[in-house]
């Protein structure tokens, strides 16, 4: 089957910090690095290195051909990805300080530009079975998701930056919603419960993670694996991608449970975002050398 992303592309600058700035306070980097990010292109990735067959709908800039080049190079179908002369490709500042943690400042750009018509080929190739990836970095999330869930298409959709309005929108469309676990505690705290989607996915960071089956009442958890931490830029993604395409590839939750929490524990091991991310023969090696 197929793995179809209405995915952000974005240019990650990422600054390295001995610790967060303070309100008012100017601190000089202790490094910088230039690389492929955006949660769309990062789980795009993630997803091809993991073996599926993934196609990118999306945009970036002329001028940025190094962007799209990087995704072919991992196996991504871009041939639906919008080049703009007008337009910027989404970009977002990292910060990243010495314990390995984050804070992201995003300017979406191209990713909300996109229109329905000029993805129109792709929608007549969809049909039941596929995936269809989403997050909240792009326009057109409702009436793509609504016309994937009329095929039969099971819609996952990432629901970051969190946005309750956006989500209530797109909500009626969707199979899996994945979180981590602050979303996870706003998401059933606005609706006063689980929602109703068939299931959740939620990443707990060093806590491991958990999918919710929602239809069956069913929880499946998985621990994180011990690694030393440098980089957890894009780890929510990495693990999203390899979890949906090993249900594309028909594997059962606990399965792809593992597979994910190895990728992402990889992943976290390397700095960058979408240029981080593991393939699949490394995964399984990290795997085989797990007591």
């Amino acid at each position: 089957m197929t793995i179809w992303n209405l995915g952000s592309i974005n240019i990650d600058k990422a600054y390295r910090l001995r610790h967060m700035p303070r309100p008012g306070e100017t601190l000089a980097a202790t490094g910088f690095h230039k690389g492929l990010g955006g949660k769309g292109a990062n789980q795009s990735l993630a997803a091809a290195r993991a073996g599926a067959s993934v196609v990118h709908l999306g945009a970036a800039a002329r001028a940025d051909d190094w962007v799209v080049g990087r995704l072919t190079a991992s196996g991504v179908d871009t041939t639906h990805i919008v080049r703009h002369h007008d337009q910027a490709t989404g970009h977002a500042i990292i910060l990243l300080d010495d314990e390995g943690e984050n804070s992201i400042v995003i300017h979406g750009g191209a990713n909300r530009t996109l229109q329905l018509d000029q993805f129109k080929s792709a929608i007549a190739r969809m049909k039941g079975g596929d995936f269809l990836l989403m997050q909240n970095e792009t326009n057109l999330q409702v009436e793509l998701a609504q016309i994937a869930a009329k095929r039969s298409v099971r819609v996952v959709y990432s629901a970051a930056p969190f946005d309750i309005d956006a989500l209530r929108a797109v909500l009626p469309h969707i199979s899996i919603i994945a979180v981590n676990e602050g979303e996870a505690a706003q998401l059933t705290d606005l609706l006063g419960g689980d929602p109703d989607v068939e299931g959740m996915l939620i990443t707990r960071g060093a806590e491991g993670a958990e999918y919710r089956d929602l239809r069956d009442d069913r929880h499946f958890q998985v621990p994180a694996f011990a690694v030393d931490v440098v980089d957890t830029t894009g780890a929510g993604d990495c693990f999203a991608g390899y979890f949906v395409a090993s249900l594309d590839r028909d594997e059962d939750i606990p399965s792809a449970l593992r597979l994910a929490a190895a990728a992402a524990a990889l992943k976290v091991t390397r700095r960058g975002a979408g240029d981080a991310i593991p393939k699949l023969a490394e995964v399984e090696q990290f795997l085989a050398e797990q007591s």
